[in-house]
Order: C-alpha cells, then sequence, then structure tokens
C-alpha cells in the first residue's frame, strides 16, 4: 500500500490501524542535537485523543507513546525516530454489521475495490486514528522549529462562523474550552449545537483555522512545490477534509487588484496581507494563515439504507463510538501537518539554498 509517507528530507511514515494492537511511525530526517520536551509531545497527543470531552467520541484510549530508537537521554541522535502508540480500548464487535456491507461516504466501497479486501473494524488503515501519528511527528517538528509558532482554532461549526479575522482574537484563549474556539461566547453556542446534533444521532462538520508566526522568507520551491501547494496537501491528506484555502482565499476573487495587491513597507513587509505571507509560492515572512474545511462524520447513529457487497438494498443503523463533529479533535492534527510541512522547507532550504 503506497502513501503511507509524507515529507522529503524531514519524512514521516505511518503504520497501524483502527482496531489493529498498534498505531506507530518512523521519522528519519530529524536533525540531531535536539532536546526533546516528551511531556509536550504526549500533551499534543493528548488534545487529540479521543474521550477527552462530552462533544467528542467517548472511545478510552490514553494515546501514550513510546519511543523505540532515535532518542538518547531526551535528545535526537539524527537516526530514524521510531514510535509506537497501542490500542488499548478496541471494540471491534460494534462493527461486524458492517462486514459485508457499505458504509455511504466511507471508504469502505473504495477501499474493497482497490484492494479486494479491507478491514472493517472501524476502517482499519482508513480510520482517523491515524492521525495520531502525525501529531507525535508534528510535535518533533514543532520543537525542531522553536521560534515558529502554530496556532489553530475552530472558526466554524455547521453555519455558525467566526466573523473576526484571526489578528482581532484572543488565540491564548483556545484551550480554554473544549471546542477549541478563541471566542467564549461563540465557543458555547457551537458546543450547544454540537450536543443537539448528537442527540439526534447525527453529525455536523466545521471549519479549523490555522496561524504560523515568525515564519522567515524564503521558504518554499518553485514551480510544483510550492509553500502553499504543500499545505494544502497536507491538510487535505486529513480525513474528513474536504477543502483549503489561504490568504484572502476565495473572497480573493471578488476583489480588485488594486485593492488586493499587498503594498510594501520600506522594510519589505506588507501593509495588508491578502497573500496569506506566501508569494509565488514563497514565504515572505508574513503571517501565513489558511483554513480548511471538514465534511460531517460518516456515520450516523440512526437508520438508512446503502448496499452490501452483491448490490442489494440494505438497512443499517451506525453503532460504536464516534464523534459528532470532528474539528474540536482536528485542531491538534492541523497544527501537526502544518509543522511537518515548515519543517521540510526549512531543511531543504538549509541543504540546497
Amino acid at each position: 500500500m503506497a502513501g503511507n509517507s509524507f515529507g522529503k528530507l524531514f519524512n514521516l511514515t505511518t503504520y497501524g490501524e483502527s482496531h489493529g494492537p498498534a498505531l506507530g511511525g518512523v521519522i528519519d530526517g530529524c536533525p540531531s542535537g535536539i532536546k526533546l520536551d516528551l511531556e509536550a509531545i504526549q500533551n499534543e497527543l493528548n488534545r487529540r485523543k479521543p474521550g477527552q470531552s462530552a462533544i467528542v467520541t467517548q472511545r478510552k484510549e490514553p494515546d501514550t507513546v513510546k519511543f523505540h530508537s532515535g532518542i538518547f537521554e531526551g535528545v535526537t541522535t539524527g537516526t530514524s525516530i521510531g514510535f509506537v502508540i497501542e490500542n488499548t480500548n478496541q471494540k471491534s464487535h460494534d462493527y461486524s454489521h458492517i462486514k459485508d456491507s457499505y458504509r455511504p461516504s466511507h471508504a469502505d466501497y473504495t477501499y474493497d475495490k482497490k484492494y479486494g479486501i479491507r478491514d472493517y473494524r472501524g476502517g482499519g488503515r482508513s480510520s482517523a486514528r491515524e492521525t495520531a501519528c502525525r501529531v507525535v511527528a508534528g510535535a518533533i517538528a514543532k520543537q525542531m522549529l522553536a521560534n515558529i509558532e502554530f496556532t489553530a482554532y475552530v472558526s466554524g461549526v455547521g453555519a455558525m462562523k467566526l466573523d473576526k479575522p484571526y489578528n482581532e482574537l484572543d488565540l491564548t484563549k483556545v484551550e480554554s474550552n473544549i471546542v477549541r474556539c478563541p471566542d467564549q461566547d461563540m465557543a458555547a453556542k457551537m458546543e450547544g449545537y454540537i450536543k443537539e446534533v448528537r442527540g439526534k444521532g447525527d453529525t455536523v462538520g466545521g471549519i479549523v483555522s490555522c496561524v504560523i508566526k515568525n515564519v522567515p522568507a524564503g521558504l518554499g520551491e518553485p514551480v510544483f512545490d510550492k509553500l502553499h501547494a504543500e499545505l494544502g496537501k497536507a491538510m487535505l491528506s486529513i480525513n474528513a477534509v474536504k477543502g483549503f484555502e489561504y490568504g484572502s482565499g476565495f473572497e480573493g476573487s471578488t476583489m480588485y487588484g488594486s485593492d488586493h495587491n499587498d503594498k510594501f513597507n520600506n522594510d519589505g513587509s506588507t501593509k495588508t496581507n491578502f497573500s496569506g505571507g506566501i508569494q509565488g509560492g514563497i514565504s515572505n515572512g508574513m503571517d501565513i494563515y489558511f483554513s480548511v474545511a471538514f465534511k460531517p462524520v460518516a456515520t450516523l447513529i440512526q437508520k438508512y439504507e446503502t448496499i452490501d457487497k452483491e448490490g442489494n438494498t440494505v438497512e443499517m443503523q451506525g453503532k460504536g463510538r464516534h464523534d459528532p463533529c470532528v474539528v474540536p479533535r482536528a485542531v491538534p492534527i492541523v497544527e501537526a501537518m502544518a509543522a511537518l510541512v515548515i519543517a521540510d522547507f526549512f531543511l531543504i532550504n538549509k541543504m540546497y539554498h
């Protein structure tokens, strides 16, 4: 199965299934001599793990990471960093009802057609549980890039969206509520709405926005490996993501060029930042900001019609423990993938330029 690795120089390869014995990964290319805060890495996993609040899946997993190589006395050695996260709370019987049927908008049908076999327990390799490995690697990348700040937050749930730009929000408040929305009033409304949707056995989508500060100018490669293209790929590789926009995004298409152009200050910074910190695919030193759209979780705890392997119409009802809305737990995943992209370009820039 190809497609299990991400990054050129700072490279992550992951393995494991939702209901297998464990998830794990190997990080290649991490420089030696980085003193790691292992508690901070675990804290990032705690932000992503299931069962952390009343509005996420109630699967109880400690998601404790164990490092097997590449770290000696808390410092990276420059060799491959191997790690494992054991699964401890699988309930595979919750998925026996889908053994021969396909859940709508899941990867069941496509995996079966591609491989001729599928692990139906929690979606197997297609499960978002795989993203725990990304969070570990992203946490290490963050520590490698100590001067760069990565802050993601929930900016939308369903039709509810924050109207304020990120620089008018107090981003220190992101972790102050279980929705991870920095606006306390909006967070309370979003929490109530997610609980309401869950009570109906339904799900809802949302938006995670991210800001990257202190990125030096010069990261990114022409023509195909543009910085924003790699960020887009990174975000679109996350389960349930349906859209990515950076800078002025789609709204920029409605503006005049005379209004959209970012005029220069004498020091090379710009008076506005509609470019989102990236011009010509290369960082310009301004804040990089983007938004990621997540679809509603496909598993519904209500009855619906679907088809089985023979094409027969069957009735199904979702079972198991599922998120009514993924965006609160997706916040650390978005940060992690952003960190992997910046770490990779940082090393590429150091090597070739």
